[in-house]
């Protein structure tokens, strides 16, 4: 027994005449006529009584007509719960975030066009290292990050795509001798000490331009992989932190900003996925993150 079998069989009881149901089936009558006399051997008993002018259900067609009913509104919410998720508008997304995806702006601006398109799907956000979200990422632990670029990304498995460019600017404590300066140079902080985010492994290009720029090791004297912890330690006056230019909107008492004149030390944002995902949810944030036109 098939589905259509189903069909044919409530379109002869809802019409009560096979001719009409056939039409509405857009088959010919003869056709029905056979589908329908298959069917009641498979089940083995009459399911209508036929008449010159009608067709009515016995007592057997009456409780058939129920259950035939009741199985294709199952079928179809079951192909409407699959299509659904297909499109992402169910399901889950995991996303992990580091940097100035927030501060910039971005990270939050996708989450809230998401949600408003795709109501009904659920997004599991969550503050991960930059180098810690490849590793997740590829084990399946989280389905979308936001870092900066780093050698980790470069995985077969991975689509890292830029979403993101940024000047690269100094903070430091509001007594600096170099606070004095509106605008800094690379050459100015040659004998500072320095406060990276993650130089030595999320950022590790920008240890190397540093070193080319410089002409020397930088004098890195903090690392760490939160932007809240390099602000405060400039804030302490341990070191200028070079930070991307969305962290200004950062209001951290004792703190001031400067930019830095030079192109080549800019921040950029990555948006990492897995190159084979399936998963409906995780498919339609892309798009929206991409910036891609989403179809209703």
């Amino acid at each position: 027994m098939e589905l259509r079998h189903l069909r044919y069989f409530l379109a002869v009881a809802q019409e009560g005449h096979f001719t009409r149901a056939a039409e509405r089936l857009n088959i010919v009558p003869p056709a029905l006529s056979m589908q329908i006399k298959a069917l009641e051997e498979e089940l083995g008993g009459p399911l209508f009584v036929r008449t010159s002018r009608k067709v009515e259900l016995t007592e057997a067609g009456r409780l058939f007509q129920i259950e035939a009913q009741r199985t294709l509104d199952q079928a179809e919410n079951a192909c409407q719960t699959v299509r659904r998720s297909l499109r992402g508008e169910t399901g889950q997304v995991r996303i992990g975030f580091a940097g100035n995806a927030v501060f910039s702006g971005k990270l939050t601006h996708d989450l809230r066009t998401f949600r408003h398109h795709y109501p009904d799907a659920e997004m599991v956000v969550s503050e991960v290292a930059p180098l810690a979200q490849a590793d997740a990422i590829l084990t399946g632990q989280l389905d979308i990050g936001y870092t900066p670029d780093h050698d980790k990304l470069h995985s077969p498995a991975l689509l890292a795509e830029k979403v993101g460019l940024w000047k690269r600017i100094v903070a430091m404590a509001d007594d600096h001798p170099l606070s004095r300066h509106p605008r800094l140079t690379v050459e100015m902080l040659a004998a500072e000490p320095l406060i990276l985010y993650d130089a030595h492994g999320a950022d590790e290009s920008l240890y190397a331009t540093l070193r080319h720029l410089l002409g020397h090791d930088p004098h890195v004297s903090h690392c760490s992989a939160s932007s809240l912890s390099v602000l405060t330690l400039a804030a302490a006056a341990q070191g200028l932190a070079l930070v991307p230019e969305p962290l200004m909107n950062i209001s951290v008492p004792g703190v001031v900003y400067r930019p830095l004149d030079e192109p080549e030390l800019a921040a950029n944002l990555m948006l990492v996925s897995r190159k084979q995902d399936n998963n409906g949810a995780t498919t339609a944030f892309l798009t929206i993150a991409r910036g891609m036109e989403i179809r209703e």
